[in-house]
């Protein structure tokens, strides 16, 4: 296996998280983490993706996730520059001005703009470029069958937590309630199902439809995990 397999999250892991879990719902029990003890990368490439995409997302999808993988994972290998490239990046197709610019669903058109600004501005390796873009792509392509990269697992674990509670077991409640804290959601719940709902009003065949074109939005509008936070 090539090292760039490794490094940029390539490796092949079920898409089914279940089976990743042993039919648990945790492989063990979550610590706490606190957002100072993550320290996010800080190379020239994190730099210019944190300005890039500060009006955005903030940095808490990478908390969260780090602290599944770390604590639930700990065997698996990448660099956490591509995986905060990969967290800042997921949802930059849902901006008003990426909504509107293309017929194309925003996790798609997300991961096209994704692998432009990586590739071709700020001349990331390609293999780094493309595990960014297919997992943004990938991030909402939900299901029991098939393999999905390391990284794209890991983001999808992490939206469906944050989005609509899902895996909760994955994370401590301290750990939410400081990355909250560093981090305030300002109503994301209501926001995102808000955006949901937009997208498929402009595009009905828009692919967030495929996770239900009631109940998605629904759930995340109704995140009875983050509501306290919201």
């Amino acid at each position: 296996m090539s090292n760039s397999v490794t490094l940029y999250g390539w490796e092949a892991k079920p898409r089914d998280p279940t089976i990743l879990l042993g039919g648990q719902k945790k492989i063990k029990d979550p610590d706490p983490q606190a957002v100072a003890s993550t320290k996010l990368p800080d190379t020239p490439l994190a730099k210019s993706v944190l300005q890039y995409a500060e009006k955005e997302l903030s940095p808490e999808t990478f908390n969260h996730s780090k602290a599944i993988q770390t604590e639930q994972f700990p065997e698996w290998r990448f660099t956490d520059e591509t995986y905060l490239l990969a967290c800042l990046l997921h949802d930059i197709g849902t901006t008003d001005k990426n909504i509107s610019a293309t017929q194309m669903s925003f996790e798609f058109y997300g991961g096209f703009l994704a692998l432009d600004l990586l590739s071709k501005e700020l001349h990331a390796p390609i293999e780094q470029a493309e595990s960014v873009a297919e997992a943004v792509m990938r991030h909402q392509d939900l299901g029991d069958t098939g393999k999905i990269t390391t990284i794209g697992l890991l983001l999808q674990l992490a939206t469906i937590f944050d989005n609509m509670g899902g895996h909760k077991e994955l994370v401590h409640k301290d750990t939410i309630e400081n990355v909250t804290r560093q981090y305030p959601r300002n109503k994301w719940s209501s926001c995102f199902a808000a955006t949901i709902r937009k997208e498929n009003g402009l595009k009905p065949w828009a692919h967030t439809t495929a996770l239900g074109e009631e109940d998605f939005p629904n759930g995340v509008k109704n995140n009875e995990l983050m509501e306290p936070y919201d």
